[in-house]
């Protein structure tokens, strides 16, 4: 089977049992019907991302659904979680892309969304043979990139969340979830 569409959704759940927190960040992103299978980090050829209502549909409660899935959790008080799924399409829509899970404390959801899809372009640049300098910043190798013209896009879906005072269990998920 490979996957002809995907479609990227983020959730955050709080409760006081750490399971119950990620069932809560499930049904907010809206995939906590489907039994959900991880995969490695790979965007099939030919895969087309659409918007989640899109990608829902053709989806039925129960069913088997493959998913890239970066997930975080805490309970200590005042904690910022993030978990990011970052995205690499190449321009050659024959070729596959990459696909990356980061999870973190401590970075805001724009750091956490920046490093998942510099890890996925970073993998996706390697195999396409492009040349970069791992020690640069994030926006120096984007730019070569972008300019060797054999990556088209890069994005990512992030959540983070800032664990209450309280200390209940706080779990944040980014996911890319595949449909046959």
């Amino acid at each position: 089977m490979i996957p002809r569409k995907v479609f990227f959704t983020k959730g955050v759940g709080k409760h006081k049992e750490k399971l119950e927190s990620f069932e809560l960040a499930l049904r907010d992103a809206g995939i906590e019907k489907f039994n959900l299978v991880r995969v490695s980090s790979i965007l099939p050829p030919h895969c087309k991302i659409v918007s989640k209502d899109s990608g829902l549909k053709n989806l039925s409660p129960g069913e088997v659904v493959y998913c890239v899935l970066s997930e975080n959790s805490s309970n200590e008080p005042n904690r910022l979680v993030a978990a990011s799924v970052g995205c690499a399409i190449p321009a050659d829509k024959g070729s596959y892309g990459y696909l990356s899970e980061h999870h973190s404390f401590g970075e805001t959801e724009e750091k956490a969304g920046d490093y998942g899809e510099d890890l996925a372009a970073c993998m996706l640049a390697t195999t396409l043979g492009i040349m970069f300098d791992v020690d640069t910043s994030y926006d120096e190798r984007k730019m070569v990139w972008k300019m060797s013209d054999k990556i088209v896009r890069t994005t990512n879906v992030t959540q983070s969340a800032i664990v209450g005072k309280s200390g209940l269990w706080t779990t944040v998920i980014g996911v890319a979830v595949f449909i046959p």
